[in-house]
């Protein structure tokens, strides 16, 4: 079994890294940027292609490997992952990584340090990083992962080797439904087209029958506003499911998480936590941290339902240019609302809109109040 077989539609990515991987360990780069846009599965490249330089058989063996297991689930001594629910990256962070770094590999050929989300690092804390980029450790490989290029610095960027994954395909994206996740085809091809090759979405709407439905009722809300104060109310639905649904989520992760730990510390679930191990137990239900994470998971489910509102104005574009045929429609149970849509807008029209919708990604990056943002947006949508 070997550790690229969950990466879905990078064959290109795969083949090249695989070759590095069995390659001349002098001539491998070592530092990384690993880009690609949300959902194409950069953190799980990354990851396969640690588990495949730490590995004797460079990840491709038949039978998995113990190095191969313990890097895939983030156990490897040697290989260091720094994955932040927070909006950014603290400075304290990459320091802690830099002295890791710096230290000689226990058991594997490397020490590997995987940052995930790289771009939230803001520039003071980018600029710590910077030199162990530039000149790393003998035995240190750096994999720093992006949505672009050009969401990290030019200082980092040009002293990393870039590797860009594609967007994955609906057809791959729906195989792996069916095989992973089990899912029967028809709910596979569906949530695979209304991810728009975003992976771990496709993966959330086959499985959970309550956000495919938020979905729905997002599309169907902004197809039949009409004015104002539908849009302000269709803002403050949006807002109130990202709170609930992002503090159910980190609820559950932190549910996950403390049974993991009952499990690895041989404890059951109805036994007292131990005196010694009472103060890392209570880390991991920590009230501000899980605070931060819903903030962060919020914002992720805001930036979802962007997504599905910029699905509406490219079917539209799509209709009013007749490519439906070659193009397809996301939204295509949708189909006689869009064609009236479109017949109502220009096509500068539905620019704007589209433009409109990522001024509001902008702001609800920049912290920006996430009610007015909303109302200002879906104000901006009406006809």
């Amino acid at each position: 079994m070997s550790v690229w077989d969950s990466i879905v539609g990078q064959e290109q990515v795969v083949g090249q890294l695989c070759a590095v991987a069995s390659g001349d360990p002098r001539a491998i780069a070592q530092s990384w940027l690993i880009c690609g846009p949300p959902g194409s599965g950069r953190s799980n490249v990354a990851r396969a292609f640690a588990a495949a330089l730490e590995s004797p058989s460079h990840g491709l063996s038949d039978e998995p490997e113990r190095s191969d297991e313990q890097v895939l689930a983030g156990t490897h001594p040697d290989v260091t992952i720094l994955a932040t629910n927070k909006v950014t990256i603290g400075i304290d962070e990459v320091r802690d990584l830099i002295e890791t770094s710096e230290q000689t590999p226990s058991i594997a050929p490397w020490r590997i340090i995987i940052i995930e989300d790289v771009d939230r690092m803001l520039e003071r804390t980018t600029n710590v990083l910077l030199k162990e980029i530039e000149e790393p450790s003998p035995h240190t490989i750096w994999l720093l992962c992006a949505p672009s290029a050009e969401d990290v610095l030019p200082t980092i960027r040009s002293r990393t080797r870039v590797i860009n994954l594609a967007v994955p395909t609906t057809e791959s994206v729906a195989k792996f439904l069916e095989t992973d996740a089990h899912i029967e085809p028809k709910l596979a091809a569906q949530c695979a087209r209304l991810a728009e090759g975003h992976i771990g979405v496709a993966k959330l709407y086959a499985t959970n029958e309550r956000v495919r439905s938020d979905r729905a009722e997002l599309v169907s809300g902004v197809l039949n506003m009409s004015k104002a104060s539908d849009a302000v109310l269709l803002a403050g639905q949006l807002i109130d499911n990202a709170k609930v649904q992002a503090q159910n989520d980190v609820e559950e992760k932190a549910g996950e998480q403390e049974a993991e730990f009952r499990r690895v510390n041989g404890l059951g679930e109805k036994d007292r936590i131990p005196p010694q191990l009472r103060g890392a137990f209570n880390q991991i239900g920590k009230k501000a941290d899980i605070k931060r994470r819903a903030t962060r998971r919020s914002r992720d489910v805001l930036d979802r339902d962007l997504n599905t509102i910029a699905s509406i104005y490219r079917d539209v574009s799509v209709i009013q240019n007749n490519a439906v045929e070659s193009a397809g429609l996301i939204n295509k149970e949708k189909r006689s609302s869009l064609v009236n849509l479109a017949e109502h807008l220009t096509r500068q029209g539905v620019v704007d809109r589209l433009e409109a919708i990522s001024v509001a990604r902008r702001r609800l990056n920049g912290n920006g109040n996430q009610t007015l943002l909303f109302e200002a947006l879906l104000c901006a949508l009406l006809v």
